[in-house]
């Protein structure tokens, strides 16, 4: 068994020890995105929309959240796109946290697929871009260039941060732990 461990060529995210680095960025990414999604997989609308104080954050409005945010780093920032909707339309000069708040009227499904179909959009943006080098059609808000590397492991990041969110409210709601 103890050499079996060493045979092993990936980490348990599935991305391989030993690739070039745009395979490793996107294979973290993507295993982040997926683990997202398992965390809110078979999860009904209330239990989606639960709050657990003192945040008001929800898996619903994290799933929401996330492919808001896809949509802006691929979308606007790298290709220099429209944003797409529902995003496009939302009152965000009334709710800064619209992505949040609105997700408690949306359906479970609904929002799963909203979240897939941003990834889906990102991916074939990213592959469009080619190189990790390659300079986003956006900017930062202070005017400097983004590499499509930079945008990566932003969402690497973002994506670690609220899946540690997701997980511990999927363990308050139904005690699972394996996801």
């Amino acid at each position: 068994m103890t050499e079996a461990l060493f045979e092993d060529t990936r980490h348990p995210t599935g991305a391989p020890f030993v690739a070039d680095e745009s395979t490793t960025l996107r294979s973290f990414l993507d295993f982040y995105r997926a683990t997202l999604l398992r965390q809110t997989a078979g999860l009904d609308h209330e239990q989606l929309n639960r709050p657990f104080p003192p945040t008001s954050m929800t898996l619903a409005g994290i799933l929401k959240h996330m492919a808001y945010v896809e949509d802006v780093w691929f979308g606007v920032r790298l290709a220099g796109n429209a944003v797409v909707s529902p995003f496009d339309t939302a009152p965000w000069d009334d709710d800064p946290d619209w992505d949040f708040n609105s997700a408690a009227a949306d359906d479970p499904e609904e929002l799963r697929t909203l979240l897939r179909h941003a990834i889906a959009r990102s991916d074939e943006l990213t592959g469009a871009a080619g190189s990790l080098d390659h300079i986003a059609a956006g900017r930062s808000r202070d005017g400097q260039e983004i590499s499509l590397r930079w945008i990566l492991v932003h969402m690497i990041e973002e994506y670690a941060r609220h899946c540690g969110h997701a997980d511990l409210m999927r363990e308050a709601i139904d005690g699972k732990t394996d996801i």
